[in-house]
Parts: structure tokens; C-alpha cells; sequence
């Protein structure tokens, strides 16, 4: 047989506990108080056993209190008091503190009482409350930091985006082997301070959170395809061969982002490959499609491999190989790949190269897009007078200097500082064949706005060119047919590339004009 327990025993249990334990009878009277009660409440243990259970509350809730208890002995279930209120307790002095309360029902000789343990919770209502004002402060923190990011990408790039703009014109004006030898540098320099920008920017838009991943069903081969057009000359000017396989594979991923993570990779192959070829390879793999990015460049030693993805890391390349760049593009990738859930592998041998592996979710292929030379709002053919070309531009400085490289280029540019003097030029009847515009404009207005305005009274087939430094998958998804994003500070002969080549399929001479 098992010995029972005896009282003193029992009593000293409740004694020893934690929290302050106290047994009522059905009237309210406390029949028995720890002497954690006399420390919480400060009465004395004598006081205690005089007290009744609404004398340790706030008197405020002791006749609701009474009908509770009542509920309580009907029910007889051990359950925790007040879930979902705020629970105060009154000490002897009259000071109010939260408390959490469990109650369990007893029976002695056929009568029934109860028990309950009462914990102060002071601390931690306080830690609750520093960690909600805390997350309050992150919050903020983040918001503004978004917002210093948003003005930033605008800001910073417009005076690089003037200077890339100038140096293209001055090229078209000077000559001279001289003159045309320090506008390279120029060039080069203005290239370096863009790169750096970008990749700032770009490590802290992903620290901020201000990215966030738009997975959707994607095709591989025109994001390769406009890879390989975009580094097929930059692989050339080092006297590599870019192969690019144009494959089929279908998969799921943000657009975007997914081509800003190739677009590093291949840079950096690019920039540690002294001779030999870059590859871009997609193809089935067990756990989805698998994307490498192949080269027979300097290779990593073992040792640098585990350090590649840091920020600021910088490979030590072998040989007399120039070490480049600033250590964030990678740092990039593999925040990037983490944010997109995507597997990042790397295999690397000094001397022979490297390859850089994603393996993404498989997409579910898209219907096939009817043939552009079918559809009903298909750009006629190339205008056959000088093109004309609305510019809207809220930054005076980088409005004259667009529109100094545009008729150094034989274009006929009307400016605009805004939308309503953008209308304002669209009413007056001029022919317009092409928009350039900002895309933020001076307070709430966009150049989305402008173009959906401008394709408005002028055609849907109205061809327009979207100038940004805003990077995000929401601005990358506005680029369509006769719509592209020139991110700034975009290269004068960039533009002016985009610029023919939208115009090559653009409207005719009659067909951007406005109506009568």
C-alpha cells in the first residue's frame, strides 16, 4: 500500500511554491495563505488569514468578482482566471500591480473550495512592453531608412546620371586624341562610382527588407536571351566568348530578381576570367532546372571559398590578375538567393574556374504567345522624318543634359518638367514618336502616369523609355513591348541604342499624331 502524505508535508509544498497560494471556501473566505501572499501583498501572515479574496483585488471589481467566484464552484474545473483580460491585484497600501491567477477546485468533507496561485507579473508586462516599443522602434527605423533609400536611388543617380549623359556629348564635340583619351577615363570613372552606388544600395535595400520576392511562372530563354545581348559586347571588349544555351526550361522565380543575380554572376566571371569563354547553361536537374555560370578563369583557392559570400570580401586572384570591384556582388547573390529560397552551389579550381549553380523550382509552361506580327496594337514601321521625342524631366540638370545628347544625335527634343506641361506639349499637336521619362517625378506624379497618358491620346502603339534608379521587381514588371527601363545612370550610347531600337519598330510618321 501506498503511505500517504502527511499535512505538514503538503503544507510545506504550498509554503515552497513560487507563487503566492491561497484556498477560499465558497463565501470567500481565505482559509489558508502562503507566506508568499504576506511578501506580494504586505500583509502579515496574521492579516492574511482575516482577509477575505476581494480584499486583495481593486474594489472596483469585487462585486463582479463574487458572481465569478460563484461561476466558478458551479463548474468545478481547474482552468486559468480572467483569459484575455488585463488582471490587476491590490496590495495593503492600496498599490495596484498585473497579476496571472490559476484556480483549481478542491473538495474537504464533502464541501467545496478553491485554489488558487497568484503570480505579479510586473516584469513582465515591463519586458513586454520594452520588446512592443522596441519592435515600434525597429519598425520606424525601418520605414525611414526605406524612405532614405527611395530618395536616395533617386537622388544619388541623377547628378551620375547628368555626368554619364555629358560625357556621351562631349565625346560627339571634341576631338582630339587627348580630349577623347580623358573622356574615356571619365567614362570609366563614372562607371566605378555607378557600380559602387548600385551595389550600396542594393545591400542595403536588402538589409531594410525593402525587397520582397514576386515568384511567378517564368520562361528562361528571354531572360537569357537579353543576357546574352547585354554581355556579349563586354565579354568581347576582354576578347572572351560568351555561349549562352538557348534551352526551354520553365521555372518559378521572381523575374527580376532572378536577373539580378545572373547579371552579377556573369560580371564576375567576366571580370576574373583573363582568357578562354564564360558560359550561361540552363537544363533539367532532379530537384527543378538548374541555371550554371561557367568560366575558365583564375579560380578560387579551397581556402577563400568559404568567405566568398561576405560583404566587402574580395578574392585574391592568382598571377599577375588585377584584383576588382568591392566585394558586394556576390554578397548580393547569395542575399538574393536566400530571399528567393533558391540553392546556390559553387565549385572552383585555381586556374581552371569556377562554376556557380542555382537549382529553382520547375514553372508550369505559359500558353504560347500569339506572334508579335499578328497582334492588333503591333508598331507599324520606322518614321521617316527626324524623330521627335518628348523628354519629361523633373531635374533641370539632367533635362538639358539628355536633351543636348539627343540633338547632338540629330533627335528633335520637346522638354517637360512634369505631367502637366508633358499634356500641355501632347495638346499643343506637335508630333511626338518617343517619350523619355522619369520615372519619379516632382510629388506624387510618375512617369507611368506620363506614358499612360501620352499612349492615351496618342495611341497604345506610342513607344516610351522609363528612366529609373528604382530597381524594385514592381518597376521591373512595367517593361512590355514598346516600354523599357533604362536604369539609371544609364550610358549615353545605351540610350542612344534604346532609343533606335525602339524607334526601328516604332509608330510612323502619322500614326503618333494627335487627333485632328
Amino acid at each position: 500500500m501506498q503511505p500517504t502524505l502527511s499535512a505538514e508535508l503538503i503544507q510545506s509544498a504550498l509554503e515552497s511554491a513560487p507563487d503566492a497560494t491561497i484556498i477560499v471556501d465558497p463565501e470567500g473566505a481565505i482559509l489558508f495563505a502562503s507566506r508568499q501572499l504576506s511578501a506580494l501583498f504586505g500583509y502579515t501572515p496574521e492579516e492574511a488569514r482575516t482577509l477575505g479574496v476581494e480584499d486583495l483585488m481593486p474594489e472596483r471589481y469585487r462585486a463582479a468578482h463574487r458572481a465569478h467566484r460563484e461561476t466558478f464552484l458551479r463548474e468545478h474545473r481547474l482552468r486559468q482566471m480572467g483569459i484575455g483580460l488585463e488582471l490587476l491585484a491590490r496590495r495593503k497600501d492600496g498599490t495596484e500591480f498585473p497579476v496571472e491567477i490559476s484556480l483549481s477546485p478542491l473538495e474537504d468533507q464533502g464541501r467545496p473550495l478553491i485554489a488558487a496561485a497568484i503570480r505579479d507579473i510586473t516584469a513582465h508586462k515591463r519586458i513586454q512592453a520594452e520588446l512592443l516599443e522596441a519592435r515600434g522602434a525597429a519598425e520606424r527605423a525601418n520605414q525611414t531608412k526605406s524612405r532614405f533609400l527611395a530618395t536616395a536611388s533617386h537622388d544619388l543617380r541623377q547628378p551620375l546620371q547628368s555626368l554619364a549623359l555629358l560625357n556621351g556629348a562631349l565625346r560627339r564635340m571634341v576631338g582630339g586624341t587627348h580630349a577623347q583619351e580623358a573622356l574615356r577615363y571619365q567614362e570609366m570613372a563614372i562607371g566605378a562610382m555607378s557600380r559602387l552606388l548600385n551595389a550600396l544600395l542594393d545591400v542595403s535595400k536588402l538589409e531594410s527588407g525593402a525587397v520582397r520576392a514576386q515568384p511567378a511562372d517564368m520562361d528562361i530563354a528571354p531572360l537569357f536571351a537579353e543576357l546574352e545581348q547585354e554581355f556579349t559586347g563586354v565579354a568581347a571588349d576582354k576578347e572572351l566568348t560568351l555561349e549562352v544555351t538557348h534551352g526551354s526550361e520553365c521555372v518559378y522565380c521572381d523575374p527580376a530578381l532572378l536577373g539580378q543575380i545572373l547579371r552579377n554572376l556573369i560580371s564576375n566571371a567576366i571580370k576574373y576570367t583573363p582568357s578562354g569563354l564564360v558560359r550561361l547553361n540552363c537544363s533539367p536537374a532532379a530537384a527543378g532546372v538548374r541555371i550554371e555560370v561557367i568560366d575558365t578563369g583564375v579560380g578560387i583557392d579551397a581556402a577563400q571559398l568559404p568567405h566568398i559570400f561576405e560583404e566587402f570580401y574580395q578574392i585574391e586572384p592568382a598571377g599577375a590578375v588585377r584584383r576588382e570591384g568591392y566585394g558586394l556582388g556576390l554578397s548580393i547573390v547569395r542575399r538574393l538567393a536566400d530571399l528567393l529560397g533558391i540553392g546556390l552551389e559553387v565549385h572552383s579550381e585555381p586556374g581552371k574556374g569556377s562554376v556557380f549553380a542555382l537549382t529553382l523550382p520547375a514553372g508550369a509552361r505559359s500558353a504560347s504567345e500569339e506572334p508579335a506580327h499578328t497582334r492588333a496594337d503591333a508598331a507599324p514601321a520606322r518614321p521617316r522624318q527626324t524623330p521627335r521625342v518628348l523628354l519629361v524631366e523633373d531635374d533641370a540638370a539632367v533635362r538639358d543634359a539628355t536633351g543636348l545628347l539627343l540633338r547632338l544625335e540629330g533627335y528633335s527634343v520637346r522638354p517637360a518638367g512634369s505631367l502637366a506641361e508633358a499634356l500641355a506639349c501632347i495638346a499643343s499637336g506637335t508630333r511626338i514618336d518617343l517619350i523619355i521619362t522619369d520615372y519619379h517625378l516632382g510629388g506624387d506624379e510618375t512617369g507611368t502616369e506620363v506614358i499612360a497618358r501620352a499612349r492615351a491620346e496618342l495611341g497604345a502603339a506610342l513607344p516610351a523609355v522609363l528612366v529609373t534608379g528604382d530597381t524594385s521587381s514592381a518597376v521591373r514588371r512595367l517593361e512590355g513591348s514598346r516600354l523599357r527601363l533604362a536604369s539609371k545612370p544609364i550610358r549615353a550610347d545605351e540610350l542612344l541604342n534604346l532609343l533606335k531600337a525602339l524607334l526601328s519598330d516604332g509608330p510612323t510618321e502619322d500614326s503618333a499624331q494627335t487627333p485632328g
